[in-house]
């Protein structure tokens, strides 16, 4: 007796697809769309095909790591290195006194300061401690009629 329903279209090979989706900030539903699938069906796939659950698992894990990492750099301040091109001018004389200059283009790695990014810092702290940052405090207020007025109501 043959298998009962519509055959699957997951084929091994969407498992790296899937982890490479996934560490561009891919969700659920992208990879769906992706596959031309319902997001029901990348559950299914994920429950059915452990190679697939585990890359997407990957995949998240170090994409949120690494952003993880720049938000925590960017609220505390760090030092970056980049890039610049010089232009070196070089003047040399010659036997008979004439100054011939050549040019060369150079890159050379700055490192630069970043201050801590306010912003950034809060975001953090309210993630990670939300009971100590978040902006809504629960105050009880409750006052009773004879606490202000010194008379009892009857």
């Amino acid at each position: 007796m043959g298998s009962v329903g519509r055959p699957t279209k997951y084929k091994e090979e969407f498992a790296e697809q899937a982890k490479k989706l996934c560490l561009l900030g891919a969700t659920d539903a992208k990879l769906a769309d992706f596959f031309d699938v319902n997001v029901d069906t990348i559950q299914e796939w994920k429950k059915t095909h452990a190679e697939f659950s585990d890359s997407i698992k990957r995949g998240k894990y170090y994409a949120d790591s690494e952003i993880a990492q720049s938000l925590y750099d960017r609220a505390k301040g760090c030092v970056v290195t980049i890039q610049q091109a010089i232009k070196l001018t070089t003047k040399t004389p010659d036997a008979n006194g004439k100054i011939s200059q050549t040019e060369e283009i150079q890159i050379v790695d700055l490192d630069m300061e970043q201050p801590p990014d306010t912003t950034a810092a809060i975001f953090w702290l309210k993630n990670r401690q939300p009971a100590e940052w978040r902006d809504k405090h629960d105050i009880d207020s409750t006052v009773s009629i004879t606490q202000i007025t010194g008379m009892k109501v009857v």
